[in-house]
């Protein structure tokens, strides 16, 4: 064995399983994971987990690190699905092997530009008056009643018919684009591997890819104002996105603007409902929202990790990292990193120091940080602006799965309506 496969010696020393990522599929940890998260930063914030075969980093400036220097192309083209065994998941690797989310530069850098002369922040400020007219129009549907299950009734519809309206397909395909997109997002956040997953997953990218070549060519026909128009006309210095990638990247802007956005709603208001004197700070000030959702997203990170691969031998934490492992960046356990945030396990909704890591760094920084962001403010004011004395009106609840995008399933709500919107 030479010394650039010799495995480090932190491997073979003694594990301890319980601080092993793998906790997170307890239903118990993946509730409240924040605790989890605190002692790894505390006893191992540095640490090769052999049950993930992967390295885990859990510090603000580790993340950072990871996220800024590390490898995101970790996605096997079809051709090593098939080397690997698993020759049935090319069409999933080839769809993600076009996404910039799993590219480096220069590929990455090129898609990036790309599909941001697509995603303009005119194009987000233009959505705002209509993204509110959504918001409210959810709100109408349940507010008679007095109760709601807010992920299926707002916090699911919410950024998927938005997102309908972004891509410009018809605003009654809302639900099937979330449908795929929670599919999709199974394979992105977890650990688990079970084979009626696999065949969802393929099923769904099949139905994905067709949808939206379906799309283009409708738009080739009938030009239609959207986030597909505009990247199919998109060019930066004579480049232009193939078909293939517009179908690609359109996927990756259609699951991430739902999911993280689903989640940020659902534990952002559970979160307020269990703090009320801060659900009542931000009723009463509407005008620190904007501070308010970046608390509320560093407090309850919606994308909890994401994997990385060492480009070169690095020493972290007194540990070598060797070129070519995996590492996993947590982003949500960097979020409440105590060197970084004061006080982190207290929710601020006036903290304005809050560079926090759940859109990412650097290179990769997501996107649609700036529609995300723009639909949590608009949601959040027009929920504790027309719903009082909110309360939860169920004794368990039930999360996701998901380990990476950690979200609730259900969120049941008993409330007085205010009055309608205008």
């Amino acid at each position: 064995m030479n010394a650039q496969t010799q495995i480090p010696a932190a491997k073979s020393a003694p594990f301890d399983p319980s601080l092993s990522l793998f906790q997170l599929l307890d239903p118990a940890v993946h509730a409240d994971p924040f605790p989890f998260y605190r002692r790894l930063r505390e006893e191992a914030p540095v640490m090769w987990d052999p049950f993930m075969h992967t390295w885990v980093v859990t510090r603000y400036e580790d993340v950072m690190t990871v996220l800024h220097r590390f490898s995101a192309d970790r996605t096997p083209d079809p051709k090593k699905m098939e080397a690997l065994g698993l020759p049935s998941l090319g069409p999933v690797a080839d769809v993600m092997a076009r996404q910039m989310l799993f590219l480096d530069a220069p590929a990455h850098t090129r898609l990036r530009k790309l599909c941001m002369s697509a995603f303009t922040p005119r194009r987000v400020e233009a959505m705002e008056a209509t993204v509110q007219s959504i918001a409210n129009r959810l709100i109408d549907e349940s507010a008679p009643r007095g109760e709601m299950e807010l992920i299926a009734d707002f916090a699911e519809p919410f950024p998927a018919v938005v997102t309908a309206g972004l891509l410009g397909v018809p605003l009654e395909d809302h639900r099937v684009l979330k449908a795929w997109s929670a599919t999709f997002a199974e394979m992105l956040g977890n650990f688990q591997h079970n084979p009626d997953r696999i065949r969802d997953v393929l099923k769904c990218v099949a139905d994905m890819t067709g949808y939206f070549r379906d799309a283009i060519r409708e738009q080739e026909k009938n030009p239609r104002d959207g986030l597909i128009r505009s990247l199919m006309d998109a060019e930066v210095d004579g480049e232009r996105l193939d078909e293939d990638e517009v179908i690609a990247n359109t996927i990756v802007t259609m699951v991430g603007g739902q999911e993280t956005t689903t989640n940020l709603i659902g534990n952002g208001l559970l979160t307020l409902i269990r703090q009320p004197d801060k659900l009542h700070q931000l009723r009463d000030n509407p005008e620190i929202i904007g501070t308010a959702v970046e608390e509320l997203l560093r407090f309850e990170t919606p994308s909890q990790h994401t994997a990385r691969i060492c480009p070169e031998d690095t020493m972290m934490g007194g540990k070598l990292i060797r070129k070519g492992e995996a590492v996993m960046a947590v982003m949500a356990a960097g979020n409440r990193d105590p060197d970084r945030f004061p006080d982190p396990d207290t929710l601020d909704l006036t903290r304005t120091d809050n560079r926090h890591l759940a859109f990412g760094w650097a290179a990769h920084f997501c996107f649609g940080a700036a529609l995300a962001r723009m639909e949590a403010r608009i949601a959040f004011t027009a929920l504790l602006g027309r719903l009082d004395d909110i309360r939860v009106a169920t004794d368990r609840l039930e999360w996701r799965t998901n380990s990476g995008l950690r979200g609730l399933k259900a969120l049941p709500i008993a409330f007085s309506a205010v009055e309608a919107a205008a």
